[in-house]
């Protein structure tokens, strides 16, 4: 974790400290990054001392037991900025270094800028310590989960939106929260509910992308468990899968007619192997929308909108993508 202050000090208590306490709540290992910073160095020191924090804790990750592809880089602010800027900056590893910790890749796994400076040409102020970052994104830019808000003066919200364009064009997976409400350095925002949504929605993704758990995902192709035993016609409806496994990402898709009964999730958004809940929820009983047609009457509506679903049974995932029910006890 990298704290902001401008690439003048630090602000390593609400900013580092504090944040890194609730990721160990959510039972996440945090490291809060003392960088060099101005006016003795430039940012691109700084830079170094990023992509050294990764290395080094990729190298000695038996001893902090923590998962060494499994390591992101979270920043406020100017700290932000020193994230976004190890993100983009290749692998900085060198095979052959002296130093076993450079011979591992300086590359974070995925990337939280919040508040963050993109690109100073872009801000118009600073725009030799806070380089473009957004100009480098590749297909290679790891995940990156973003957060900004509308007030911030200090720091534009386009600082977020650009670097998430950039994103897109790159086909990486990114997230992007704009809060209405708070200004500059809310670090946690713990005296504003509605912002501080941003630490379990970031925990939320965390797990959706798979970051929280060791195993890997697998696809899913085979006929939908139950389908005869629903009311027909399906219509559109949701497939939820949620693990017993409260670290596990869950696995949904939404499907009609044309899916003919089958249960179809690509391995990136599919589950990981373990026991489920499977849960269905129809959303319509027709499929083919027209301006013209009939509503729905209302006491087939009202079931839909329900907290409960319309089907929910157990299972169990094997690692090979199969699902079986499991009896009840």
């Amino acid at each position: 974790m990298c704290p902001g202050g401008g690439y003048r000090v630090l602000a390593s208590t609400h900013e580092g400290l504090h944040v890194a306490a609730a990721l160990n709540r959510a039972g996440i290992a945090a490291f809060v990054l003392r960088y060099r910073v101005g006016p003795k160095y430039h940012s691109s020191v700084s830079l170094l001392d990023g992509q050294r924090a990764m290395r080094y804790v990729r190298h000695h990750a038996a001893r902090f037991d923590v998962d060494p592809h499994r390591l992101g880089m979270l920043g406020f602010s100017a700290g932000g900025h020193l994230t976004l800027a190890v993100g983009t900056g290749g692998e900085s590893k060198h095979s052959d270094a002296q130093d076993p910790v450079d011979r591992q890749s300086s590359r974070p796994d995925f990337l939280v800028p919040v508040y963050a400076v993109s690109n100073g040409i872009v801000r118009g102020r600073k725009a030799t310590e806070y380089t473009p970052t957004d100009t480098a994104v590749s297909a290679e830019t790891p995940p990156t989960f973003l957060v900004h808000t509308h007030e911030d003066d200090i720091v534009p919200a386009n600082q977020a939106t650009l670097f998430y364009d950039a994103l897109r064009a790159a086909r990486v997976p990114a997230e992007l929260h704009i809060f209405g409400y708070g200004e500059h350095g809310v670090g946690l925002a713990s005296g504003d509910p509605d912002t501080h949504q941003w630490f379990p929605l970031l925990v939320a993704w965390l797990r959706r992308t798979g970051f929280l758990t060791a195993k890997q995902r697998v696809a899913i192709d085979q006929p939908l468990p139950l389908a005869d035993d629903i009311e027909h016609p399906l219509g559109m409806y949701w497939v939820t899968l949620i693990p017993d496994d409260p670290h596990a990402p869950i696995a949904r898709i939404r499907q009609d007619p044309r899916a003919g009964k089958r249960l179809t999730i690509p391995a990136m958004q599919g589950p990981v192997s373990g026991p489920h809940t499977l849960q269905l929820r129809r959303v319509s009983h027709t499929w083919e929308f027209s301006a013209t047609s009939d509503y729905e009457p209302i006491d087939k509506v009202e079931p839909m909108l329900s907290e409960n679903p319309t089907i929910s049974v157990r299972v169990n995932v094997d690692t090979n993508g199969e699902i079986s029910l499991v009896e009840a006890s």
